[in-house]
């Protein structure tokens, strides 16, 4: 009996044993907006929190100073990190206008909205088919306070399949010198009508 006990214990050390060596551990990742930096040939990313994170290795990617990016990265040592994928996103600056009622506001699906750093950043679904959708963000200069619309024009694109479009928008324009932080409204119109975001950019 005490040998049959033995050899069952064996039996399940080397199943355990077998099932630790088998298991391989996925990295930690974090996937964040970002904003590149490449004053000369050396890129690096900063995050919307003002951290500078520096690539070990960047293979097939040259990007653009300010250019905002889809981070997807692992940690590694300090400020370096392994770059998984890095993706442009579109980027633009609030612009003006007097008569925000004839703009094109054409509705969008809202996944997330969300004040970082000096940016407005968006995640939105859209329905795609093969055109290019064109997007803009303007301040209502009829406005006592500060009103943003989002534009988005389908081009004529038929429907198609929904697609999700990432924006960010640097907020520097808006920001007041002597008000911190600066309270805006963000007017996004979606498929159940005009949504109104109360928001600050510090």
């Amino acid at each position: 009996m005490k040998w049959k006990y033995i050899s069952c214990l064996m039996v399940v050390f080397l199943i355990a044993f077998a099932c630790e060596k088998n298991e391989k551990r996925i990295d930690d990742f974090f996937v964040e907006f970002a904003t590149v930096i490449k004053p000369a040939e050396q890129i690096t990313f900063q995050l919307d929190n003002n951290k500078i994170l520096i690539p070990k290795k960047l293979k097939d990617y040259s990007g653009k100073n300010g250019q905002r990016v889809v981070l997807n990265y692992t940690p590694l040592r300090g400020d370096t990190i392994k770059v998984n994928s890095v993706s442009d996103i579109f980027t633009g600056t609030v612009q003006e206008s007097n008569a925000v009622d004839t703009l094109i506001k054409e509705p969008v699906k809202i996944q997330s909205v969300w004040v970082g750093g000096n940016y407005l950043n968006l995640i939105l679904e859209i329905e795609y088919y093969n055109k290019t959708h064109v997007i803009g963000l303007f301040r209502d200069t009829q406005s006592s306070i500060i009103n943003l619309h989002l534009t988005h024009s389908k081009d004529g694109d038929p429907p198609g399949y929904a697609k999700k479009l990432y924006a960010s928008f640097s907020l520097s324009a808006i920001k007041s010198a002597n008000v911190s932080p600066t309270p805006f409204r963000l007017h996004i119109n979606t498929h159940s009508g005009v949504r109104v975001f109360e928001l600050l950019v510090k």
